[in-house]
């Protein structure tokens, strides 16, 4: 048996999220039946993780199993032949029999765009957001996220987890052009997070809340002390991490 590991890009407008679900448009039942026709057999994929209705990606990773080996090069340019225009493969790379895209994966980042002045390039790429906020504040509050801490106040309620800790190793605000991105990097993700802190971290560069709320927020692990979740359509998965140890050279 053969297993392979899939880097996906997609525009997830038109998608109710990454997961297969009944009676709804996803990305994993597109490139599963996608990959079905392709490859002539039943295929079925293993993403590293959701991407709610909405939220982008520039590089998911997915996994499927093949009994014979491929032409990694040829199956890029037929599955990018047969995929629709907003979802594209950038590549197809054999790895261990029992490497998986979802419990191997060592961190993810995730990057959430903002722009201030109304754009119609950006429709449902970034969220507009024409108030003033104070970045230097935002950032001051963004570096009390680093670390191992509990983040039960920024995650969706009705979620099924063993546990709210997560590591962030990385978090930070830049303006970049016209717009302002928020970068941030964990060893894992609860649902809804990130758009749960850019809310609340908004508050912060509104005046709202204080850098000293903020952190009382963390320690609350409340999810009704936090800021609103942010659009979906501002948000995307940037980056999924393996050990080196699950690729076969």
């Amino acid at each position: 048996m053969h297993r392979y590991f899939l880097d996906i890009a997609y525009n997830g407008t038109a998608y109710h999220g990454w997961q297969i679900q009944e009676n709804a448009h996803t990305v994993q039942a597109e490139l599963q039946k996608c990959l079905s026709t392709v490859l002539r057999t039943e295929i079925e994929i293993m993403g590293s993780g959701r991407t709610d209705t909405g939220v982008h990606a520039t590089h998911q990773i997915a996994h499927f199993d093949l009994t014979e080996a491929l032409n990694d090069e040829q199956l890029v340019y037929k599955l990018n032949s047969f995929l629709p225009k907003d979802i594209s493969i950038q590549s197809v790379r054999e790895v261990n029999e029992e490497a998986h895209t979802r419990f191997d994966a060592t961190q993810r980042s995730y990057q959430y765009f903002i722009h201030p002045a109304k754009s119609p390039f950006l429709e449902n790429l970034s969220y507009y957001y024409p108030k003033a906020v104070d970045l230097a504040l935002m950032n001051k509050a963004t570096e009390k996220l680093l670390g191992e801490q509990n983040f039960e106040s920024f995650s969706k309620v009705k979620t099924e987890v063993n546990t709210f800790i997560c590591t962030i190793k990385e978090a930070r605000w830049e303006k970049q052009n016209d717009s302002i991105v928020f970068h941030v990097t964990a060893n894992r993700f609860l649902r809804g997070m990130v758009r749960a802190l850019v809310g609340t971290l908004l508050d912060v560069g509104l005046g709202k809340l204080t850098v000293t709320d903020f952190v009382s927020i963390i320690e609350s692990q409340d999810r009704k002390r936090a800021g609103r979740a942010v659009p979906a359509h501002g948000l995307y998965l940037t980056r999924v991490v393996y050990p080196d140890s699950v690729y076969i050279d």
